[in-house]
């Protein structure tokens, strides 16, 4: 990488970094950064420690979603693929497997990784992993005190449909559901 005018190219540097508060899940930190010489600006980040989110199919291609109450979204009840952030020194494929039992009550046998996301890069360092969930055994749901959730089944063509024209707004779902579609060649023709 070349530098110009001591920066790296297509590169920022960071002048100040102030931790403004830790909390159990997110920390958040102010950054004043330089994007060339004499052009700074602060920026509120908020630190993540990373998630996992699962599209469970069974083998009838039913797709197992939650429904969960979300009270950032002013208390929606949002139709969700579960997930859940990853715990210290946890991989995202067995924060997928644990979530995935967790919520819905079905243990995977088969995990396909189909990527991962950023979910709001302007202020948030939070990378969700996405997965596919085959061959369904029984498990056992042990929700979170902090989750109110009920588990739904939808042919996935159906909940691919509802990703694309509304009934399933939240963005790592749609993402999840659409990547999953596409791995299995499912079509909602």
């Amino acid at each position: 990488m070349s530098e110009r005018d001591g920066f790296p190219e297509g590169g920022v540097r960071v002048l100040t970094s102030e931790s403004i508060y830790e909390g159990k899940v997110v920390r958040l930190r102010v950054e004043e950064v330089e994007f060339a010489p004499g052009r700074s600006s602060k920026l509120e980040l908020i630190a993540h420690p990373g998630a996992a989110a699962v599209v469970p199919v069974d083998e009838d291609g039913e797709v197992l979603l939650v429904r969960q109450y979300r009270h950032a979204t002013g208390g929606e009840w949002l139709l969700e693929v579960p997930a859940g952030k990853l715990d210290p020194g946890e991989t995202p494929e067995s924060c997928a497997r644990r979530e995935c039992e967790e919520e819905t009550g079905a243990r995977p046998g088969e995990l396909v990784p189909l990527g991962c996301i950023w979910t709001t890069p302007g202020f948030t360092d939070e990378r969700i992993w996405l997965f596919l969930a085959r061959d369904l055994a029984p498990g056992s749901q042990e929700l979170q005190a902090d989750e109110e959730l009920s588990v739904e089944r939808l042919p996935l063509a159906e909940a691919v449909e509802r990703a694309l024209a509304g009934g399933i707004d939240d963005g790592k779902s749609i993402a999840a559901l659409l990547r999953a579609a596409a791995y299995l060649g499912t079509s909602t023709d």
